[in-house]
């Protein structure tokens, strides 16, 4: 049975989730907390951020024993960024070691890197399974030469499936490759080219994200002067439904409205987030989420290395959430999900608005283990957000 069909857990998962900020260069639609060589210089590097990282994770340790009264059992590790592989398969490992040094890991822990595809070589992921690495997530984004070069990526267009027989050939059963729909100049035979070089890769996922051209970006700056146009909502919508339709023809259901896999090919760690479990975020600006206690660490590697090497954790700013935030978050995160939500989570006063999603064949009731959920249609899915908000706004 796949973990999106089976009871809903006792059991409050606790993940770590570490932050490589380092990329090669930055591509036009990025936000993330990323840097270049050129913007840190020679002080601040992968020996810096390794030494840091360490010092954090073994605090990380001591902080999670005292706020939840025991070391907790790490179930799954993600490692993201920026670009992961640019610290190399070594560094890599070096950063699991301490895991391993300073946590108790659970039988069986999901252990995920992302890596770009150019940064990647067969002896790399040979390197990574040895150090007990269990999954690969590769950026993709496109097999359209022309819209790699909007999004201002860096990799050829074959090279993310190249990647991804490396590292089933190397002996890695769950390969996630994520893609980008919506860019400007994409039409549907650019997508139909993307999904076609995916079914006939070895991967077990996907995740596939429409573009969002997110503030400060190049990309954002593109579409201001007019030099871009901005993505389409209508378009978006029927992208949607061609992905959905090919890799659920290939034998892969959806589990999160972004994330489809085979069975028993989820990405655990995610499934932790969206279901409300614990999680330790190490690294430069890295979030963290404990029994409703909230924080992030300071963004700029500089500001993290010097407070590490002081001896005191990188926390930023944190908040405690209350009963009625925690609330809209389980709503916001849980019907997301294939899975949905138990219906009496919901507000009473939200039901006329459930009763009229269900009529309108947005949502439906399913009963699971005697318990009635609530989850998104296929036809939901393309309206989720309006569907939370709706909700949201009833209860208040």
């Amino acid at each position: 049975m796949s973990p999106t069909h089976q009871h809903p857990q006792t059991h409050t998962p606790f993940g770590l989730y570490l932050h490589v900020p380092f990329c090669a260069s930055r591509c036009g639609y990025c936000d993330f907390n990323t840097y270049t060589p050129g913007e840190l210089g020679s002080r601040l590097g992968p020996d810096s951020y390794l030494t840091a990282a360490r010092r954090e994770i073994a605090l990380a340790a001591q902080e999670t024993t005292r706020v939840l009264g025991h070391l907790p059992t790490v179930d799954t590790i993600f490692i993201g960024g920026g670009t992961p592989s640019m610290i190399g398969a070594q560094g890599l490992s070096t950063l699991i070691d301490s895991v391993r040094e300073h946590f108790e890991l659970a039988p069986g822990a999901e252990i995920t890197t992302e890596s770009n595809p150019e940064s990647t070589s067969p002896e790399f992921f040979s390197h990574l399974l040895d150090a007990g690495f269990s999954r690969i997530s590769l950026g993709m984004q496109s097999a359209a030469a022309h819209v790699l070069k909007v999004l201002e990526r860096r990799h050829t267009p074959g090279r993310a499936a190249a990647a991804a027989q490396e590292a089933h050939t190397a002996g890695f059963n769950h390969i996630n490759l994520d893609i980008i729909y919506g860019t400007p100049g994409e039409d549907d035979a650019d997508l139909e080219l993307t999904l076609d070089t995916i079914l006939n890769t070895p991967v077990d996922h996907v995740s596939a994200y429409s573009l969002i051209v997110e503030d400060g970006t190049a990309m954002a700056r593109k579409v201001a002067k007019g030099q871009l146009p901005a993505p389409d909502e209508d378009i978006l919508a029927h992208r949607y439904t061609l992905i959905d339709h090919a890799l659920r023809g290939a034998g892969m259901e959806w589990y999160e409205v972004s994330n489809w896999a085979h069975p028993g090919g989820e990405c655990r760690h995610n499934l932790g987030y969206w279901r409300g479990g614990n999680w330790w975020g190490i690294g430069p600006g890295a979030h963290s989420h404990l029994d409703g206690r909230r924080f992030y660490n300071v963004k700029h590697p500089g500001r993290y290395t010097d407070m590490l090497t002081q001896g005191h954790l990188p926390i930023q700013e944190h908040e405690t959430l209350d009963t009625a935030a925690r609330h809209t978050e389980d709503i916001m995160l849980r019907l997301r999900l294939r899975e949905g939500i138990e219906e009496h989570h919901i507000k009473p006063q939200a039901a006329p608005i459930i009763d009229r999603h269900i009529s309108g064949g947005l949502i439906h009731r399913t009963q699971d283990h005697g318990t009635t959920r609530l989850a998104l249609t296929d036809k939901g899915r393309l309206l989720a957000d309006g569907i939370i908000t709706d909700i949201l706004a009833a209860e208040d």
